[in-house]
């Protein structure tokens, strides 16, 4: 299959100014660069309704078998390549959704092919090792070519994981222990920890709790649950714990009009989130942690400033609380840095940064201080995957060769500004266009209109997804060029058009 994709690739290339020469494309910048994605395809490219018939006939069959009301289509990626996912009705969609913020470089991308048909890497495909007990040779190696060679600020260690629920579930595990060893003065645990931990009580299991913010998402594990709350069917006749909810800023657009008030409401945030540390420990439930997302994606890609999470980590110090740093799906370059708190300024950012999605392997990056202190802490089966690393390995590679970080500056800025453009010719469709990078959002006037406008724009060939009550979200992959966001803007505005 590598070899009739990447020789299939050169011929579209061909293609590609094909679609931005049509009539009717009023969004074509003069500053866009002249590189081109070489093994995408030219535009999108509609045949059918989406969902196809074929894709309601695969519906149908796997809703014998589980749940279907979730998926959108059925896909069929040896035809998907760069931006451009196809469908099984053949349907070609430009992607500004990448499996939910997932792919880092595009579909099926040629330096991805080459190293999985390499014979050297057969064993890693066929192999899947128990990491935690019997990993290969080569994985302190791997590690160091990947994810050691991007850790946040201050950073040496990092535990691999398999996605980022148990991410962040395992992150807060460590949170814990690191806190009641603390609190012992040591690492050893008493007869009575041991005992009552066997029964759910204390002080085997203390009444610890994790700070987190209204509007959060991450996860959907017990613990994880404990602290999303972005929309209430996630949570919904699970169990819960009594843990803090503190409100995160609900800045005004545009940001210089309204200086002032955004400083207030992140005051009262943060004044806010120390009273509800103080208020936990008298209730005998101290807070071991904080956990917070740069932006919070799903719960609508709300923002803060770099004032704000300085602040926040400075409360997390004064009050002996770790900071872990939710990055899972805000990690990978979409805003123009590796990860998204480098545009704090920080040197000492966090004590955790957990990470999945565009870096294709879960985990979370800590401080020596949150190393687990004994062996089967942290641990289950898999603790990763290996292929993941050797992928990731060479998405960075690809990401410094081709300068993509840049690349997702430029392409940002002319995505933001063509938002601003359109929310000022369709001011009551649109509002509060915001965004760092790619990692863009916009706000739509109801949740209903938001909702066809996310399936118009489907039927002609281009995918968003939705965040919070009623933002669109956009998260293209890395490979994202300012003509990709052309043709974008060209459909957006023909679909607004439809809803005027």
């Amino acid at each position: 299959m590598a070899s009739s994709l990447i020789s299939r690739q050169f011929a579209l290339s061909l293609q590609k100014n094909l679609w931005l020469s049509a009539p009717g494309c009023r969004y074509v910048s003069k500053a866009a660069p002249k590189t081109q994605v070489e093994f995408d395809y030219d535009g999108p490219s509609m045949k059918t309704s989406v969902p196809g018939p074929r894709s309601q006939e695969l519906t149908k069959q796997l809703g014998d078998i589980q749940n279907v009301g979730a998926i959108n289509f059925f896909c069929n990626y040896d035809e998907s390549r760069g931006n451009y996912l196809v469908d099984v009705d053949g349907n070609r969609m430009l992607d500004i959704y990448t499996q939910i913020s997932s792919i880092p470089i595009g579909y099926n991308h040629p330096a991805l092919l080459k190293l999985m048909s390499n014979p050297n890497n057969l064993s890693t495909l066929v192999n899947r090792p128990a990491l935690g007990i019997l990993p290969p040779e080569n994985f302190p190696e791997k590690l160091a070519e990947s994810l050691l060679s991007v850790a946040p600020s201050g950073m040496a260690r990092v535990q691999t994981m398999a996605c980022g629920s148990c991410s962040n579930e395992n992150a807060y595990k460590a949170m814990f222990i690191w806190y009641r060893n603390k609190e012992r003065g040591h690492n050893t645990p008493s007869e009575e920890d041991l005992s009552s931990c066997m029964i759910n009580q204390v002080p085997g299991c203390p009444e610890l709790s994790i700070l987190s913010f209204m509007g959060a998402f991450h996860g959907r594990t017990m613990g994880c649950l404990a602290t999303t709350h972005s929309k209430a069917i996630h949570k919904l006749d699970v169990p819960s714990f009594d843990w803090p909810i503190a409100p995160f800023p609900k800045l005004q657009y545009p940001l210089e009009e309204f200086t002032r008030e955004n400083a207030q409401d992140e005051a009262r945030c943060l004044e806010e989130v120390e009273d509800l540390i103080i208020k936990w420990r008298q209730k005998g439930k101290p807070v071991a942690g904080i956990v917070i997302e740069p932006i919070q994606a799903e719960g609508g890609d709300n923002h803060a400033s770099p004032n704000f999470f300085k602040s926040l980590r400075n409360i997390a110090r004064k009050h002996g609380c770790g900071f872990h740093v939710d990055e899972v799906q805000t990690g990978g370059g979409n805003t123009g840095k590796l990860w998204a708190h480098e545009h704090w300024g920080m040197d000492d950012p966090a004590d955790i940064v957990s990470f999945s999605k565009k870096l294709l392997t879960g985990g979370y990056y800590h401080k020596d201080e949150l190393q687990a202190d004994k062996p089967y802490r942290i641990f289950n089966t898999w603790m990763g995957d290996p292929t993941k690393n050797l992928l990731l390995a060479e998405v960075l590679n690809v990401i410094r060769r081709e300068n993509l970080l840049e690349e997702v500056t430029r392409s940002g800025k002319a995505l933001l500004n063509g938002l601003y453009e359109l929310q000022a010719q369709y001011p009551g469709l649109l509002s509060r266009a915001r965004g760092q990078g790619t990692f863009c959002a916009i706000d739509v006037c109801d949740d209903a209109t938001r909702s066809s406008i996310l399936l118009k724009a489907r039927d002609k060939g281009v995918l968003l997804g939705g965040c919070g009550d009623r933002s669109i979200r956009f998260r293209p992959a890395l490979v994202f060029k300012e003509y990709h966001v052309d043709i974008f803007l060209n459909i957006f505005n023909d679909v607004l058009a439809q809803h005027k």
